[in-house]
């Protein structure tokens, strides 16, 4: 183990146990604190409404408060869990971003011969063969983007294929990709179309599919974009050197830039995410030993002596084994071959299929680069329904994925028992479960339900202090998005609903479990001036397909207890917060997305 692994875990936990401490001291933290109420002894009668009332404060008192209590705290010790991690990780970042610790400084990085991949200039035998797979599934929007992108790629034309998985099930998409493809090998590329007759495993299914053909088995390198990715021209030239000079790492997986971030309220929204995401969570994660990601691997990595004897992995001269972290978000990434295969293949048994790639090569002690300068343009779900989907999709899956993973790192040889916690607790627990979990049922279920409850105890720090130390720690590594930070906080807080039910769903492997929804995208509409989505998509569907009864009906319970608040103040003043929230749900069960620009 690390002594850097040892330093980062030891800090994290002085960092929760100096939290706790400091609320203990301060008097925040009282867990025997439960208001009594009064009682004059008398039982209830059926036709006596006082005494109805009494029971109920009864039962209120001596069941209901006490449960919610124990749930309260809770949340309490998972969001210390929570703020003391995002602190730490930005302080990482901000440390990584200030030295300049960039992937080339810590790994062997050199042109290929040529340097940019034109074979009537350099030697093309010094270029190894690599497959870009991109699947796709009816993708009628974006399809010429992706496989333009990737035809366009600096590479020499006999050391490339272009394999196009397409599982489209509407037979004139599938025609026009078909066509694209036959236009490209008219134009000497090395283009591959491949379709299958039943979509069995889904996007998991055609990648297994793709690298089971003879002409796959002899690349070394695999390319992954999805169908509305771009990549730049020197892509593979800026990607591939890590692989060839570098033999135990896995992939290179590179940053996402969007073309439709300004489209609406909702895009802004996701690109606050994500930009922290990449700025933080991915470069915090690509220094220290940390478990913090969300729908892709985001895992240790380090390998050892007996690892490297037992994987034959040796590292390169003058490269020193080191620890590093697993960032595959699916898609923008170069997989060495041998790693795929080494961790099993592409496994349908999860709709994460790329987690549950990335965690099995972490378990067979397999290294990962995240390259922050290499960008691939991408797109954002930019109506609400998609968007839901989306995060369904990645919290049910991950969620899923712990559920049938936690025996196998428990089982696997080559990692320290306190890999093995971080993974399993951290990475799995919190991030898929706990998360999800403390953002919906503290947020939107208990600090409503507390007005009506006057003796349950929310500490101030928990509700106040946290949530807002996790809002300074997302607005430091993203300033020019200061402007958006409310909107973020109350879209997020709706879409907690969807995921904590997401998660809950994939923990119990529910009937939705391992459904697959293709995210709609938009391709060139996105770069059309005045582009807008409808605010109201305009249908024949009845009215109960055109709104979202969950959201309305979660707006009206927040609207009821808000008012009832700002009647009965009792110890505590929601009302305001509350109002809003329900408003954002109300918003958003009209489908609304912020497409006016005063949004924008």
């Amino acid at each position: 183990m690390e002594a850097a692994e040892v330093a980062g875990a030891l800090l994290f936990l002085l960092l929760a146990a100096a939290a706790v401490a400091a609320a203990v001291t301060t008097g925040a933290v009282d867990f025997t604190y439960l208001v009594p109420v009064a009682s004059d002894g008398r039982h209830p009668s059926g036709g006596d409404w006082s005494s109805w009332r009494e029971a109920w404060l009864r039962v209120r008192s001596r069941a209901v408060a006490p449960a919610l209590q124990v749930a309260v705290w809770a949340c309490m010790v998972m969001s210390v869990m929570l703020v003391v991690e995002a602190i730490y990780s930005c302080a990482v970042s901000l440390g990584v971003k200030l030295i300049g610790w960039k992937p080339e400084r810590r790994f062997k990085w050199e042109p290929l011969a040529g340097g940019d991949g034109d074979e009537e200039r350099g030697d093309t035998a010094a270029y190894p063969m690599v497959m870009v797979q991109i699947p796709m599934y009816n993708e009628r929007e974006v399809y010429k983007l992706s496989i333009g992108a990737a035809c366009e790629l600096r590479w020499p034309k006999e050391r490339l294929i272009v394999q196009v998985l397409d599982d489209s099930t509407d037979p004139i998409t599938k025609n026009l990709v078909e066509t694209e493809c036959e236009s490209w090998a008219s134009k000497g590329v090395n283009i591959k179309y491949v379709t299958r007759t039943c979509r069995q495993g889904f996007k998991a299914g055609a990648l297994k599919k793709g690298m089971e053909l003879d002409y796959a088995k002899q690349c070394e390198y695999v390319a992954l974009f999805d169908a509305d990715h771009q990549p730049e021209p020197d892509f593979l030239l800026r990607t591939v050197p890590f692989l060839i000079h570098n033999q135990n790492i896995a992939l290179v997986q590179a940053r996402w830039v969007f073309v439709n971030d300004r489209v609406n309220l909702l895009t802004r929204v996701q690109r606050t995410f994500m930009d922290y995401h990449f700025k933080v969570e991915q470069e915090a994660g690509s220094a220290i030993f940390s478990f913090c990601s969300f729908n892709g691997a985001y895992l240790d990595k380090y390998i050892d002596s007996t690892d490297n004897q037992d994987h034959k992995i040796t590292p390169s001269p003058g490269i020193q084994p080191s620890k590093r972290c697993a960032f595959f978000l699916g898609t923008a990434g170069v997989w060495r071959a041998e790693a795929i295969n080494d961790a099993g293949g592409w496994k349908d048994r999860t709709i994460v299929e790329d987690m549950d790639l990335a965690v099995r090569a972490a378990l067979k002690g397999w290294k990962f680069i995240y390259a922050g300068d290499i960008r691939v343009n991408s797109e954002l779900p930019s109506t609400y329904e998609a968007y839901c989907r989306q995060q369904f999709r990645w919290a049910c899956g991950g969620a899923n994925l712990f559920r049938k993973m936690t025996w196998e790192v428990l089982d696997a040889k080559h990692m320290s028992a306190v890999k093995k916690f971080y993974m399993i607790y951290s990475f799995f627990l919190v991030r898929r479960v706990v998360v999800h979990t403390v953002a919906f049922v503290l947020y939107n279920v208990i600090i409503p339900v507390s007005v009506m409850i006057p003796e349950i105890f929310l500490p101030v720090w928990g509700v106040a202090y946290v949530p807002t130390a996790l809002a300074i720690v997302t607005a430091m590594r993203n300033p020019e998005n200061l402007h958006m930070m409310p909107f973020w906080i109350f879209i997020e807080g709706v879409m907690s609903m969807h995921r904590f039910r997401a998660a809950m769903v994939g923990l119990l492997e529910l009937p939705e479990f391992n459904q697959w929804t293709v995210t709609e995208k938009s391709g060139n509409n996105v770069v059309e001036e005045n582009c807008e989505v409808p605010l109201l998509q305009k249908t024949k569907k009845r009215s109960r397909k055109r709104i979202n009864l969950l959201e309305i009906g979660f707006a009206v319970f927040l609207f009821s207890c808000a008012s009832y608040n700002l009647v009965f103040h009792g110890k505590t003043s929601y009302y305001i917060n509350l109002y809003l929230q329900g408003f954002v749900f109300f918003l958003l069960g009209l489908n609304y997305t912020g497409t006016c620009r005063c949004c924008l």
